[in-house]
């Protein structure tokens, strides 16, 4: 595969960089991407990554399940068991927020998510790069998803809610996308954006095998600060952060099944990791962003 190297922080622009740890592509190629840290803000990203064109081939697996229904599996099942928790939990989210019912779903996958909002009354706009899962979320749900490119063509100061549901560290113009959605937002619309967090407990366990690394998929690897920072360069601010408890569990068993380990110790992991998320917050966490004044 091809791939490009960046030469400065997604984030802050610094060309100050240093490597941090060597990763593996558990999930499908086996190879090894290099984990650079910025040396001034200390935002951590996969440098170098594939080149755009190529980088879809690092999606084209049925253990790729976020783009699938895939049953396969104990971890798969439990997946697909959470999922209609937490879809009710994501709902119940957005009526808090209160600001309006126009939504816009970054990485929409297979429209579960923009589905559970349809019937709660929102006017809803997905988004998704994949066919299969945009022809997925048509047969099942008679969703018509667009490609990534129709942000370009979303109308500004359009919507009160923009929803990217484990998809920001996908991104692969960060800086310019970012600026894209917040213009997309009207003036008190907000920006929910749900990452995996390398700061919390079950990444320091596993290190290196942390199944959320994901690379090369996953470009960017956020912690609190990393949102903080991004949404400050693009006029915005964070507002509240909250967990994804279920993640903890879910991460630990993929770490777990990479190094041929055990069930049991993935929920273990997992539960010491919540319980001590008030240190080094969750697995993944909910980032609610809002405009500045």
């Amino acid at each position: 595969m091809e791939h490009k190297k960046l030469e400065c922080c997604p984030i802050c622009n610094s060309s100050q960089q240093k490597t941090k740890m060597i990763v593996r592509d558990h999930m499908i190629t086996q190879e090894e991407f290099e984990l650079t840290s910025c040396g001034e803000c200390g935002f951590l990203f996969t440098n170098p990554i594939p080149n755009e064109d190529k980088i879809g081939n690092y999606y084209k697996s049925e253990e790729y399940i976020s783009h699938s229904s895939n049953k396969k599996g104990v971890i798969n099942k439990l997946y697909n068991l959470v999922r209609s928790y937490t879809l009710n939990q994501k709902t119940k989210l957005l009526g808090k927020l209160s600001v309006g019912k126009e939504l816009l779903d970054i990485g929409a996958g297979t429209g579960h998510f923009l589905n559970a909002c349809r019937v709660k009354g929102y006017n809803v706009l997905g988004l998704e790069p994949d066919d299969q899962a945009r022809m997925f979320a048509k047969e099942n749900f008679d969703l018509e998803l667009k490609a990534l490119d129709y942000l370009g063509q979303v109308e500004a100061n359009s919507k009160d809610l923009i929803t990217m549901w484990h998809v920001l560290e996908h991104v692969y113009h960060l800086q310019r996308d970012a600026h894209k959605i917040v213009d997309c937002l009207k003036e008190d619309g907000k920006w929910i954006i749900a990452v995996p967090n390398h700061e919390s407990f079950d990444a320091q366990y596993y290190g290196v095998n942390w199944a959320a690394y994901d690379v090369p998929r996953h470009l960017y690897h956020f912690r609190k600060r990393d949102i903080e920072n991004l949404a400050e360069s693009c006029g915005m601010k964070l507002e509240k952060v909250l967990p994804m408890k279920f993640d903890s569990f879910y991460v630990s068993m993929l770490s777990e099944k990479y190094i041929k380990g055990s069930f049991f110790k993935a929920l273990m992991v997992g539960w010491k990791s919540n319980l001590k998320a008030k240190k080094y917050g969750y697995s993944s966490q909910i980032y609610v962003l809002a405009k500045k004044n």
